[in-house]
């Protein structure tokens, strides 16, 4: 599993990094706080200096993993021209992120959401960050007149965030390769170029 750089006490840096790498190879229910502890090299008692509970630690490590993964996207789009060029960078990033953090996509996508304390947690408010640079782009196509102005942003939002979880969710719970260009291309060419035959009326 990839993990940013860390910054902060080395006590909880060693924390959060033995808990990443536990989740490699167990789930998070069977994962214990004295399990932690070992492979971390500290006590028991310091996991709860820096973190509430064990989810209060996951939340963090995603937490962390998303202002990243949200610092990279705002990065690429820099680049990108054109507000339909910056939404391919977007499923593209997003779709080679869950390729490449398998472990955190499938706590994010099976686990997390069941849990009310996440929706109130800093991961979920990264993920709405991530949320409504989407909707800030699909907005600002609308106004420059790149995208049809007499749609709903809000929908094609959706649209694109469920594109892309449906796209990677058989290949992150069965552990299955994709091809992520491949995967982005056909989305954005579905969401752009429509599904009718241009030689349709």
């Amino acid at each position: 599993m990839k993990t940013p750089a860390r910054t902060g006490p080395p006590g909880k840096i060693k924390i959060m990094t033995a808990f990443s790498r536990l989740m490699e190879t167990k789930d998070f229910q069977s994962i214990t706080t004295a399990e932690i502890a070992g492979n971390a090299g500290v006590t028991e008692g310091l996991i709860y200096k820096y973190f509430t509970d064990k989810k209060d630690l996951l939340h963090q490590v995603l937490h962390q993993h998303f202002a990243a993964f949200q610092a990279g996207i705002e990065a690429g789009i820099q680049e990108k021209q054109t507000c339909i060029g910056k939404l391919e960078a977007i499923i593209f990033a997003s779709l080679d992120s869950y390729t490449h953090n398998r472990v955190l996509a499938r706590i994010l996508l099976l686990e997390v959401r069941n849990s009310l304390s996440y929706f109130e947690s800093g991961a979920y408010a990264m993920v709405k960050i991530y949320a409504r640079t989407i909707l800030d782009i699909i907005r600002e196509g609308m106004e420059t007149g790149e995208l049809r102005p007499d749609m709903d942003p809000f929908l094609l939002q959706k649209v694109i965030l469920g594109a892309i979880e449906h796209t990677c969710l058989k290949q992150v719970i069965f552990d299955k390769k994709m091809d992520v260009t491949a995967a982005a291309g056909g989305i954005v060419d579905i969401i752009f170029n429509g599904v009718k035959h241009h030689g349709c009326h």
